[in-house]
This record gives C-alpha cells, structure tokens and sequence, in this order.
C-alpha cells in the first residue's frame, strides 16, 4: 500500500527564496517574463485567479495559462511538458510519483501552498469522525481509529476497542466512509491506517446522480446512513453533520492532546486531519527545469498572505490559510 511522508526538502534553488520571502511576504528577485502553464484543480481556480491577480502587481510581463481539468490531471501536465506548475487539490498519489519519474528522471518537487476548506466540500474539504449523537464517545485515537476502519481481525470489531465500557463496548462497529479510490478516503487511509487496507466490512459510498441532472455527494449519504445506525461510525466533512450525529474530538496518539473541529483549533493548524493544496514543479535536476517565471510563482504563492495579499478564506471558509512559514506549515513532499 502506500503513505504520504512530509520531509522537509526543496530543489536548492528554490528553497532560499521560499524560506526568506514566506517570512516577510513576496518580494519579487527582479522582472521576469514568459508564460506560467498550470495544470491542475478545477476546485483551486479561485485561488488561482487570487494569486494571479497578487503577481501580475510585481510581474506584469507574465502571461498565465491554465487547464484546470482536475488534480488528476495535474502531474501529467508536468512530466509531459505541458505545464511548469501541478495545483494539486490533494496529496500526491504513488503512482503519479513513478509516473513522473520515470518520464523527468527526477522525484517530483511539491510544497504546501494553503490548508484546505473547514467546512466547504470539494475545496480540499478535512476529514471529521462522526458517531451517533447518544453515542458515549466523545473522543478517540487515530490508533482506535485504525483498528475501527483498518482490516483487523476476522472478527468485526467492537466499541471497547474505541475505549467504549459495559454492555456498549461488546456491541460491534459498523464503518462508514467514502469508496476506496476517492482522495478523501486515500488521504484516511495514509494518515489513519499508515496505507494499510480497508476494513472490509467498510459501507463505502461515492457521489450519486439524480434522474434531474443533480448530484447527491458522498458525504452527505454517509452521515444520513450513520444517522439511521446508532452502532455506526463515520468519516465525512463537517459540512454534513445533522443533529442526529456528533463530530469526535481526535487525538494522533498517546500522550498527545485531542483536538476538536472547530474553527479556531482548525486555522490555528492544530486539527490533525486537515487537509492541503499543493503545488508542484520541476526541481533543477529534472530534464525540464524550472522557469523563472514559474519560480516566482512558486514564492509568491507560499508567500501570498505575508505579501498582505486577500485571505482566500476571508469572508467565504473555503480556505482557512495560506502558509507564512515555509520551515513549518510549507512541509513539501518529495516521493
């Protein structure tokens, strides 16, 4: 299976600039020119035009080109030439990694752009842990959690394993959450279950079309079943919560504090399933290169809200942040 690690590395080129320049906001390193092509999420084109209209102040001889089709779509743009910069509304998946590398001869180079939506789905929307609102539990482990979702026992398990006591700890647990393939079900399954497999008795949904030409989202299917199941628990946004469930206080370990989602703790960087925006680029040792204009745009991105640029959140909640530290929020991927 496969995980996402966050080591703290940059093409060397790039990483002076990011570091200083995400600190006291963009600072452009003379003019440059060209045409920035970006492939990527069809979700991120209001962040985009946020950062283009940002740039064009300091860089008004660049052009920009998207083909904003879907992160799916994003890495293939890259190593085939099309694009100098992946938006990836998501982490990067194993095999867009080997993809890239195969082509470019080179690991592909990422870093973290923005938190994800608080309650806004599609926006690289977090994950919430959802019971049954007269459920005992108020709080469990991301370890517990594993042993709830992950393939354990031939056994289903129960609700003691979730630290539940008396005659409700020996009832078992029925896990709700979205199909396998889906990015918000790939990012539980690398940050929860360390890549293990599902656990099999997982009642997956995906998004349904109507007859009308509407959509029905997974998320909203899977805290309506969990409202009708009092032994069920689930993973969706907060965006569908009803009062029929409750959202639990997550902690990632023993010995570390569980947090709530809300708001504050969520901007603040403290909720442990949050989720990203990414952009990625050609390193220096890749066949490609990395254009200067794409450069740029790569450092004033990581710096957008040190530069005093607007606040993709404000006033909307699709995006809670926009990284200021590169050293600590601005944790790249490299694969």
């Amino acid at each position: 299976m496969f995980s996402f690690p966050r080591i703290a590395w940059f093409a060397a080129a790039l990483l002076p600039a990011l570091s200083a320049q995400a600190q006291r906001g963009y600072v452009p390193q003379g003019r440059v020119t060209g045409t920035v092509r970006v492939w990527g999420s069809a979700q991120m084109q209001e962040l985009m035009r946020l950062w283009e209209a940002g740039f064009h102040r300091y860089q008004p001889g660049v052009r920009f080109e998207e083909r904003l089709k879907g992160t799916v779509s994003a890495m293939g743009g890259l190593y085939a030439g099309a694009a100098g910069l992946a938006l990836m509304g998501r982490e990067i998946w194993p095999e867009e990694t080997l993809a890239y590398t195969q082509v470019t001869g080179a690991a592909p180079t990422g870093v973290e752009v923005a938190m994800g939506s608080f309650d806004v789905p599609t926006k690289a929307d977090a994950l919430m842990v959802f019971v049954a609102r007269n459920n005992p539990l108020a709080q469990i482990r991301f370890g517990q959690l594993a042993a709830l979702f992950g393939c354990g026992d031939r056994e289903p398990p129960t609700w003691s394993q979730a630290g539940a006591t008396g005659q409700f700890g020996t009832q078992p647990v029925h896990v709700y959450g979205y199909l396998p393939d889906n990015a918000a079900a790939r990012f539980f399954q690398s940050r929860v279950l360390c890549g293990a497999p599902w656990n099999c008795r997982l009642n997956a949904f995906g998004n349904l079309q109507t007859k009308a030409g509407g959509r029905v989202d997974a998320g909203r299917q899977i805290v309506d079943a969990l409202a009708a199941d009092p032994l069920g628990i689930a993973i969706a946004n907060i965006h569908y919560a009803t009062p029929a469930v409750k959202a639990l206080a997550l902690s990632e370990g023993p010995g570390l504090p569980f947090v709530a989602p809300d708001q504050i703790d969520y901007a603040a960087g403290r909720y442990p399933l949050t989720r990203s925006v990414f952009i990625y680029f050609h390193c220096e040792s890749s066949k490609a290169g990395c254009s200067p204009a794409d450069k740029q745009l790569v450092v004033h991105a990581a710096a957008l809200r040190g530069d005093g640029e607007p606040d993709v959140s404000a006033g909307r909640g699709v995006f809670e942040g926009i990284v200021e530290e590169v050293d600590d929020a601005a944790r790249p991927w490299r694969h």
